[in-house]
């Protein structure tokens, strides 16, 4: 019997994560795991002033994210039902080194470590990538009051982040299949044909490593 299918989602702010994860999760019939953003109280003030703000928005999202990847593998996954997360908990490293000060980062980490050391794993992981533009077009388009103080600059230096973290995963992580995918030559959102694709890749990987799963559902 192979492992239970655990995906996640992940690229910068703006790339289309939660709606390819809900697509995936209506698609295969996945239970879906979003991540928390607009809860967290520090949010607007962090983009207002990531310097001031910057540890009390990391330690909020990091015991979060925690507290959910616990329930799912207690209520899901534990249980032989698959799970899609837009998110991975290794993000919480990404915007952490670039907002933290030394000292703050090491204890940051050192949390880090003790909170993930027993959280499940995915075993498939989807990474979305998009230029500049493309990014600050879909952050405008969705309107989110928190985000409409995001720093160009900072949303540049957020995807090359991504990019050397994922780099370093495929390294240090050569079971766990990395499906790349480009938002500026692939539109999920309004080409099914795009979205098919992703499906037949996704089914591809989880075969791959020998996870047990029926396609249910289909693009009409």
């Amino acid at each position: 019997m192979g492992e239970i299918p655990f995906i996640t989602v992940e690229g910068p702010i703006g790339v289309g994560k939660t709606s390819l994860a809900k697509a995936i999760s209506e698609q295969f019939q996945f239970a879906l795991l979003k991540e928390i953003v607009d809860e967290n109280p520090f949010l607007g003030k962090f983009y207002e002033n990531i310097e001031e703000w910057s540890f009390q928005t990391e330690m909020f999202f990091l015991c979060n994210r925690f507290k959910q990847l616990g329930d799912i593998n207690t209520h899901f996954l534990s249980k032989k039902q698959p799970v899609v997360a837009d998110y991975h908990i290794f993000k919480n490293l990404i915007f952490a080194q670039r907002t933290l000060n030394g000292e703050e980062y090491n204890k940051y980490h050192k949390i880090y470590q003790i909170l993930t050391e027993d959280m499940p794993k995915p075993n498939v992981i989807i990474y979305l990538n998009a230029s500049l533009d493309t990014l600050l077009k879909r952050i405008k388009l969705r309107g989110r009051e928190v985000e409409k103080n995001i720093s160009p600059l900072y949303l540049e230096q957020l995807s090359l982040d991504y990019e050397q973290t994922i780099a370093l995963f495929e390294k240090e992580h050569p079971e766990i299949p990395v499906l790349r995918f480009n938002g500026d030559e692939l539109d999920f959102v309004k080409n099914e044909h795009d979205l098919e694709l992703i499906f037949e890749k996704l089914s591809s990987a989880l075969q791959s490593v020998g996870t047990n799963t029926l396609r249910t559902g289909g693009c009409s």
